[in-house]
């Protein structure tokens, strides 16, 4: 069953509609679905998919013959093999696809580039003077993606300028994931979300008639599943000095969030080195370098600033509690790691997943313009603010902290500011009186809102308050998880 990716499969079947000649670039991280949506676009269409394989370029051509030359093509009766790739790429001209468009998918097309650097050139020859002006759509997909963006894509590559399209695939968001859990309630959908993200390939490893928990204990936690051994073989696939980069990992999985705990955590001693370790994990779609939601480009730019989370769900859960109790689980003490390791924190663990879950929930109804004004900036906001403290002389004091979701409108009129508590009782009215201090400098000038997000609903007081206010709206767990239902 084929579940999610609309917006790709629109896309492409966009491009495919148009008239002209279509040159398009796929590409994103391993294992986030681009194979399958790319066969499920090219269901009932006549269309050729050729993946490309690790091998010579002698015989990655043989391949790409034997699989044109099954068609229908002139050249059939007279060769079995295209002596060059210029003739082989210009057969697509000669498919016999009638009317429709000649489209062919060539998948993990830098496998392709690295057996013969001179393709891009090649191609972009024949695409210049022969396939823009003709009824053809060549995909280009790959999982390299810095290959992809910073050579395909670059400005010295022959392809540059060229694509007619370029759709950087990323993991599902959480609604999508929920999908492939239909009988899973609200909480469960959360924690699945939490444990395995919106990568396809580890969603599918989990069987929807099982509990949370059995799925960990079998798909993850036991030794021979294939989870237990996916984050070792991706590093291994595409990282060298993998025992460091397990090292930076488990240090972001276990909350070091600032370059220094991150280098001091991983024995990595000299900071330079660990940003660069940083940075090839941010370019596989691993980690990512996250800065409060009002910072401007210049600060970006300071290697010092924002703070690094992990991205991939999975990667985080793995190192969190895998990777962490291995000899454990090398030994099969399975069902003791789960019960005295996962399962008291697995709720936690799932709290920061939930400000992801309510952010995506905002971005939906900001969609359907349901919210008291449109936003033009929106995420995790981290500085000094007024914060509640009984002992200060007025109850107030100037404190470094966060606000978990910060939509901020044009020009800085209007804000909303957004708690989540994904915790086993309600949100209580002083936590509310603690959002709403924060920021208290900006309400002089802008005017504000508030939006509390809930697992375990809202307390009376805040409740009543709601239902007098127009700048307060509550949000709980069922109408958070069933919004797109």
């Amino acid at each position: 069953m084929f579940v999610g990716r609309e917006t790709e499969l629109k896309f492409l079947q966009d491009k495919y509609n148009e008239k002209k000649g279509q040159l398009i670039v796929l590409y994103g991280r391993r294992r986030v679905g681009k194979t399958e949506t790319l066969r499920e676009f090219c269901r009932h269409k006549p269309h050729i998919f050729f993946s490309c394989t690790q091998s010579t370029d002698r015989v990655q051509l043989s391949k790409f013959s034997k699989q044109i030359l099954r068609e229908d093509i002139p050249a059939k009766q007279y060769i079995s093999e295209f002596s060059d790739w210029e003739k082989a790429f210009r057969s697509i001209l000669d498919l016999p696809y009638g009317e429709k468009k000649k489209l062919i998918v060539i998948d993990e097309f830098p496998y392709m580039c690295k057996g013969n650097k001179s393709i891009p050139s090649i191609l972009q020859n024949l695409w210049d003077t022969e396939l823009k002006d003709s009824n053809v759509m060549i995909i280009l997909c790959g999982s390299a993606m810095s290959f992809i963006e910073k050579e395909l894509l670059a400005e010295k590559n022959p392809l540059y300028g060229r694509a007619t399209g370029i759709y950087k695939m990323n993991a599902m968001g959480f609604y999508d994931a929920a999908r492939f859990f239909p009988n899973y309630s609200e909480k469960d959908k959360v924690l699945v979300y939490a444990v395995l993200g919106g990568i396809p390939h580890y969603l599918n490893q989990f069987s929807p008639q099982l509990s949370v928990a059995d799925n960990i204990k079998r798909n993850i936690l036991t030794k021979g599943s294939v989870l237990y051994s996916e984050a070792d073989f991706l590093l291994h696939q595409e990282l060298r000095e993998t025992p460091i980069y397990n090292s930076i990992i488990e240090a972001v999985a276990l909350g070091n969030t600032k370059l220094n705990d991150i280098s001091q955590k991983s024995l990595v001693e000299d900071t330079s080195k660990t940003s660069v370790y940083l940075k090839n994990l941010i370019e596989l779609g691993i980690v990512e370098r996250e800065f409060s939601v009002d910072v401007v480009m210049k600060e970006k730019a300071n290697t010092n600033r924002g703070t690094y989370r992990l991205t991939d769900n999975f990667f985080r859960f793995w190192y969190a509690f895998g990777f962490a109790n291995l000899s454990q689980l090398e030994d099969g003490d399975v069902e003791g790691v789960y019960k005295y390791l996962v399962a008291p924190a697995l709720h936690e663990f799932a709290s920061l997943v939930f400000e992801d879950v309510c952010k995506e929930f905002v971005r939906e109804l900001q969609k359907k313009n349901a919210l008291p004004f449109r936003y033009s900036k929106i995420g995790r906001w981290t500085g000094k603010t007024t914060v509640r403290d009984k002992n200060a002389e007025n109850g107030l004091r100037t404190a470094e902290t966060e606000i978990d979701l910060l939509g901020i409108g044009r020009g800085a009129k209007e804000y909303l500011v957004g708690e989540c508590k994904f915790k086993r009782s309600p949100f209580s009215y002083s936590e509310y009186l603690d959002t709403i201090a924060k920021l208290t400098p900006q309400k002089e000038k802008a005017k504000f809102y508030y939006a509390l997000f809930s697992e375990s609903g809202f307390d009376d007081k805040i409740v009543a308050e709601a239902e007098t206010s127009e700048e307060l709206y509550l949000y709980n767990l069922e109408t958070i998880v069933n919004l797109k239902k």
